[in-house]
């Protein structure tokens, strides 16, 4: 009986409310809060776009290029405060021109992460400029989510750089241009330009002279 209710509802809301429609007003929902971020981003090019369920910290503090692409689940974080440290952190995002990023990409900075010209991530990428303190005893006492926010250094990535899906790039870090990075790596350390590298921790397994 009720089976049968809900099919007859189905049925008379479909010519509205059919896969197609209900597509169109979540595509419609995420440009109209995309373009309200917009206004508050450092600096937005033209011709930008994300997917669904996307995710903004510190939108002051991010630059984006023009023709970004984006897919779902996008998170952008800029913090200048963490826990009791009132704006403390001063930082800078910047994603450069023609730069895609595919689903459930995650970036974190409180010093400075930038992305250069026509990068590729791939899917589950994540990168951050940060960690929850620094290994010592001292911190050994505090829960992790309770310790100060801490940084080795800014992480820089060149032009022209495909990240595999499900890489990690830690603080402190430069790319350069030219490089590919494997699924499934940490970069722990500068990779210089026109290399191939991959593990954990990413090491160079090919070089273009």
């Amino acid at each position: 009986m009720i089976n049968n209710i809900f099919r007859f509802i189905s049925i008379i809301i479909y010519p509205v409310l059919n896969p197609k429609s209900i597509d169109f007003f979540v595509r419609l929902r995420n440009k109209l809060l995309w373009n309200a971020y917009a206004f508050g981003f450092r600096k937005i090019g033209k011709n930008c776009h994300v997917g669904d369920k996307f995710s903004v910290r510190g939108s002051q503090y991010i630059s984006i290029g023009d023709n970004f692409d984006a897919g779902n689940n996008l998170r952008l974080e800029a913090w200048d405060s963490y826990g009791g440290d009132k704006g403390i952190y001063n930082p800078s995002l910047i994603i450069g021109n023609n730069v895609v990023f595919t689903d459930f990409i995650y970036i974190s900075c409180i010093n400075r992460v930038e992305i250069g010209d026509d990068v590729l991530l791939g899917r589950n990428v994540f990168i951050a400029d940060n960690g929850h303190g620094d290994f010592n005893l001292e911190n050994m006492n505090i829960s992790p989510v309770q310790r100060k926010l801490s940084s080795k250094g800014p992480v820089k990535i060149g032009k022209n750089v495909w990240i595999g899906r499900c890489t990690s790039i830690l603080s402190g870090v430069t790319i350069g241009d030219n490089v590919i990075v494997g699924a499934n790596s940490v970069v722990t350390h500068d990779i210089p330009d026109n290399c191939m590298a991959v593990g954990v921790p990413a090491k160079i397994i090919k070089r273009l002279d």
